[in-house]
């Protein structure tokens, strides 16, 4: 099995574009948000509730706190989250105008909670419909390692923020491509 591909922002950009003429474009654009910007699993952005982002005040805290029963490897961990990811997701929030703070964060055009397979293939359609081929809901996560790596994060960090607990694992996620080898050698 390949791994999810690892897009560029002119392929995220191109999402967004395709987001953007379709229904619930608000939603899908900070659940897109989320998963580059965070690093969350998708089974952990569907197990989102909507105190797990608000403060009591509603606005938007700067880490979520995913309890064990949130992520995969059932260890609970901290997402930090940044302040562009933030001004979406109180984008988002003041939009739906929640005041429950139990209520799931992300629904379904039916109005239910997503199920970690349900949004993993959301994400697969979003991408094929836009046109990027190769690309899965881990993209986004593979992506923000990624990414990090590239601008110079150390891989023990990388591997905090995604919740692993080897190195070695989060070295998998992290895809070399010309930019970054071409970026390595001016460092001489």
């Amino acid at each position: 099995m390949s791994q999810a591909k690892t897009l560029t922002q002119a392929e995220i950009d191109q999402v967004l574009a395709y987001i953007a003429t379709r229904r619930f474009a608000l939603r899908n654009r900070v659940m897109l948000y989320t998963s580059f910007w965070s690093g969350m699993r998708v089974g952990e952005i569907a197990s989102l509730k909507v105190g797990d982002v608000l403060n009591d005040d509603g606005t938007v805290k700067a880490e979520v706190r995913l309890t064990a029963e949130q992520t995969k490897g059932r260890q609970p961990r901290t997402v930090f989250l940044p302040q562009k990811l933030q001004t979406e997701l109180q984008r988002y929030c003041d939009a739906r105008r929640v005041t429950d703070l139990t209520q799931t964060l992300f629904l379904t055009a039916g109005a239910k909670a997503f199920s970690a397979n349900v949004l993993a293939q959301h994400f697969f359609w979003l991408y094929r419909k836009a046109g990027i081929a190769g690309a899965s809901s881990h993209s986004g996560r593979r992506s923000f390692i990624t990414n990090l790596a590239a601008k110079g994060v150390g891989v023990r960090v990388l591997a905090s923020l995604a919740g692993h607990r080897s190195i070695a694992v989060t070295q998998r996620y992290i895809d070399c491509n010309d930019t970054m080898t071409r970026n390595a050698v001016e460092l001489l």
